[in-house]
């Protein structure tokens, strides 16, 4: 295995790291700024305020985007299986 493999399977494997978490960790970062706003602005200081609606959207946006999140995770693992032999020899 030279060293150019080693660098695109870690390559590929954050990239597809990132396209997995990066939609979740956006919608949590959207909905904790807009929930922090409104929690300044009201002086209303619950911890558990701006829990609720992240655990909410973050699970829905886990859901409806499930279908594409697996796509690239099978699209990734078939990929490195069929690499497989390249890495041996």
């Amino acid at each position: 295995m030279s060293h150019q493999m080693v660098i695109d399977l870690s390559r590929d494997a954050i990239i597809t790291a990132l396209m997995v978490a990066a939609p979740m960790l956006l919608i949590a970062l959207g909905v904790g700024l807009l929930v922090s706003v409104i929690q300044s602005v009201t002086q209303i200081q619950e911890q558990t305020l701006a829990f609720v609606p992240k655990l909410v959207l973050v699970g829905g946006a886990f859901i409806v985007g499930m279908p594409w999140l697996l796509q690239v995770l099978i699209r990734y693992t078939t990929q490195l299986i069929r690499g497989i032999p390249a890495m041996v020899a």
